[in-house]
């Protein structure tokens, strides 16, 4: 076998083997990827069914119950709502009237049955999302309280 030829294997086999390594991190990167939606958006069908993402805005005030270790609530940012559902223990600082990201998947019936719930941390603190949402939709609805 001639150098150029061996050269030319080794260069062709390099390319093969960094090909798979960047489809092994692309399958891995998309597969752990989580995008944010708030309640309008779920609520408007562009939130994916089956696959799991984050939803949030305001915990809507005399939505929760709690039974036994199960808890369901509403998420709102003032236009739509959304009905979630959670087993396990909720965070201390999760109140009605406050603040919350979900993250889990969304149900055929509609309602997003959630496998983490987070809290905002202190009173000035939002989740970036959340606060754009959430002053999104004030001006929105401000605007079609203007209209006659």
């Amino acid at each position: 076998m001639k150098a150029r030829t061996q050269r030319f294997l080794w260069i062709s086999l390099g390319v093969l083997v960094l090909c798979g390594a960047a489809a092994f991190v692309l399958n891995a990167f998309q597969s752990n990827l989580v995008f944010f939606f708030t309640p309008t958006q779920v609520s408007n069908g562009e939130a994916p069914k089956g696959r799991t993402f984050r939803a949030g805005g305001m915990v809507k005030e005399n939505s929760l119950v709690r039974e036994g270790n199960s808890v369901r609530f509403v998420i709102t940012d003032t236009l739509q709502e959304v009905p979630v559902t959670y087993v396990g223990l909720l965070p201390d600082l999760f109140k009605e009237g406050r603040g919350v990201v979900a993250q889990g998947k969304l149900g055929a019936d509609g309602i997003f049955v959630a496998s983490e719930v987070l809290a905002k941390h202190d009173e000035n603190y939002m989740p970036p999302e959340a606060k754009h949402a959430l002053d999104q939709a004030a001006t929105i609805k401000a605007s079609q309280t203007l209209k006659p």
